[in-house]
């Protein structure tokens, strides 16, 4: 399931063809949203956000169209009128008068005020956004000394969206690996030079998994491999999928555990922490 640098493109990739313009048809295809496509007909698009793995599009009338895609759930963005060919079933059209936003196959979609949004049961248990809200190594570092987390474990904290909204499975294992904290560490038993690296190094791997569309390394590493003749699936991350090969710092092995029911890949040189 993608995380949150690829919900983030998604909504810059959507956002690119619907901000600041006007919506010239909408349709629903679930019938409990069909009401709302005159609602929405004429709007303005204002902003596409993202806070975990929802898509929020804004609209200038105060209504927002929340989606997630969960497991089958897609976008597509296609010149207005020209409909993917695909098997999938149409949930949400948005037609300008160039382009089109088409969500196919999801379920989970809403259209919801303010108070509605506040209310949502899923975005409100998300913590801050770890790329929509701009959060700093410092506030992370913050938050992992604060009394609701400082007492779990990394890997299991890593996972959970009311900490960071945003960051994943593959996210995890880099963020960790780049730190060189031990999965099973504690941020209440953490120095302060530690906790500084770990809210660094979330921001780190989170923004630049954004900006390369997924890879982790650093991009001198992925140019030396690209120059091995790698592949993109053994120059993207440093840790996560790679059990049993070399670490790229040390060279030894790396290891695959089973930490909050997901897999996790760490370096046991690098990170003990």
């Amino acid at each position: 399931m993608p995380e949150g640098p690829e919900i983030r493109r998604e909504a810059d990739r959507i956002g690119e063809v619907l901000v600041g313009r006007r919506l010239v048809e909408v349709g629903f295809g679930l019938p409990r949203l069909r009401r709302y496509a005159s609602v929405l007909t004429g709007c303005v698009v204002d902003a596409v956000d993202c806070r975990g793995k929802a898509l929020l599009t804004r609209f200038d009338n105060g209504l927002t169209l929340y989606s997630h895609n969960q497991l089958y759930g897609r976008w597509y963005v296609r010149a207005r009128d020209d409909l993917p060919r695909t098997n999938r079933s149409l949930r949400v059209a948005l037609h300008t008068d160039t382009h089109s936003a088409l969500l196919y196959s999801a379920s989970d979609i809403e259209v919801l005020d303010d108070a509605g949004l506040a209310a949502h049961p899923f975005l409100a248990r998300l913590g801050p956004d770890l790329l929509t809200d701009g959060l700093t190594g410092r506030e992370i570092a913050d938050r992992l000394r604060a009394p609701a987390f400082r007492r779990r474990t990394v890997q299991a904290l890593y996972l959970d969206q009311g900490f960071v909204a945003g960051v994943g499975n593959y996210l995890r294992s880099e963020i960790l690996f780049h730190a060189r904290i031990a999965p099973d560490a504690r941020p209440a038993d953490l120095d302060a030079g530690a906790i500084g690296r770990l809210g660094r190094s979330t921001v780190v791997i989170g923004e630049r998994a954004y900006r390369t569309a997924g890879l982790t390394n650093p991009p001198s590493r992925v140019a030396a491999l690209k120059r091995r003749g790698l592949r993109r699936a053994d120059f993207r991350f440093a840790v996560f999928a790679r059990e049993g090969r070399p670490c790229y710092r040390c060279g030894t092995r790396i290891r695959r555990i089973t930490a909050a029911s997901r897999r996790l890949y760490y370096c046991p040189a690098c990170q003990r922490s």
